[in-house]
């Protein structure tokens, strides 16, 4: 099928990209929800332009649509009513075994007339993880509501499993930690994520560590 990816940025929607592809699909687009005013991603608060950065890292058009929460879902339905119109037949997604997201997804999706992929449901965790490292993916966690110090550190097992011990799901499924995809396989470039010298290196709001960065592209554009 042609798809959209359900696009965070993250970890669990790459690898549900990834998986998605090795399953003979064509991910045909990229889809991202950010906030009203077009400064952060909804689902992992990092700048929204860093999303347009990946895209280009991966030769794939980008929709990113600006919503609020309360106007989320409506705002959703008319951009997969737009992918619909475009030849995507279905979308995938990286959820793994919250009930209400698959209820959601698949609700939704169902409305539209498309049809759900979600090839992590129900998975093991720490075999995710170590598909994800073993297919040559890199991330940093970007965000927390753990210790700060985890913020900005490569996603690998030493950091998974600190994590773990404060009580996180191995893969933050109920949002103990978000990451950001640097590299791997569906890219064609990495991204080159930069702190400033001049700031912080994280900041607090509604009690998530957030990291401080910058992006860009290995290649120079960007």
């Amino acid at each position: 099928m042609n798809l959209f990816v359900s696009w965070s940025g993250g970890k669990d929607s790459a690898l549900a990209a990834y998986r998605a592809r090795q399953q003979g699909h064509r991910l045909a687009y990229l889809l991202n929800c950010a906030a009203e005013d077009g400064s952060r991603v909804r689902a992992h608060g990092f700048p929204a332009g860093v999303v347009a950065l990946q895209a280009r890292a991966m030769g794939m058009p980008l929709v990113q649509v600006y919503t609020s929460w309360e106007a989320y879902e409506a705002n959703f339905k008319d951009a997969l009513r737009t992918l619909q119109a475009s030849g995507v037949e279905g979308g995938v997604f990286g959820d793994m075994d919250i009930e209400e997201h698959r209820e959601w997804v698949e609700r939704v999706c169902t409305e539209v007339g498309l049809q759900p992929l979600l090839p992590l449901w129900k998975a093991d965790p720490w075999a995710l993880l170590e598909e994800f490292w073993g297919a040559g993916f890199r991330a940093l966690v970007v965000a927390t509501r753990l210790d700060p110090l985890f913020v900005g550190r490569p996603l690998d097992r030493e950091l998974v499993a600190e994590m773990v011990v404060q009580g996180a799901h191995p893969c933050g499924e109920r949002g103990e930690y978000h990451t950001l995809v640097t590299d791997g396989p569906l890219f064609q470039y990495p991204l080159r994520v930069e702190r400033p010298s001049d700031a912080p290196s994280f900041y607090e709001h509604d009690g998530h560590w957030f990291l401080n960065f910058t992006a860009r592209l290995e290649n120079g554009i960007g």
